[in-house]
């Protein structure tokens, strides 16, 4: 039996924090951190990269054209590897989609 892929339209989603969840930097760690809910999340250079824009405007579409024009790599791998990084986040309660 073959699995159908299902499209997502990438533009039509728009990812926010939630109530309650933060990215703050911490001073005295010199770190980044996603607090939510006695939840902490300690995000790498390119999860911020992500996280960064996530501002409940910028579609997941305009987040990927950014990143691949900041780093000169393909869009649509990239849409692929943002989507997959806020479903994990999103199935934590850390981020809305």
């Amino acid at each position: 039996m073959k699995a159908h892929a299902t499209h997502i339209d990438v533009a039509a989603i728009v990812p926010a924090l939630p109530r309650g969840v933060r990215l703050r930097f911490d001073e005295t760690r010199q770190q980044w951190f996603l607090l939510g809910p006695e939840r902490v999340f300690e995000p790498d250079e390119i999860a911020l990269e992500i996280l960064q824009r996530v501002d409940g405007a910028r579609s997941v579409a305009a987040i990927a054209q950014e990143l691949a024009a900041a780093f000169e790599a393909d869009r649509n791998e990239i849409a692929g590897d943002v989507m997959a990084f806020l479903r994990g986040l999103a199935d934590q309660r850390m981020v809305d989609l």
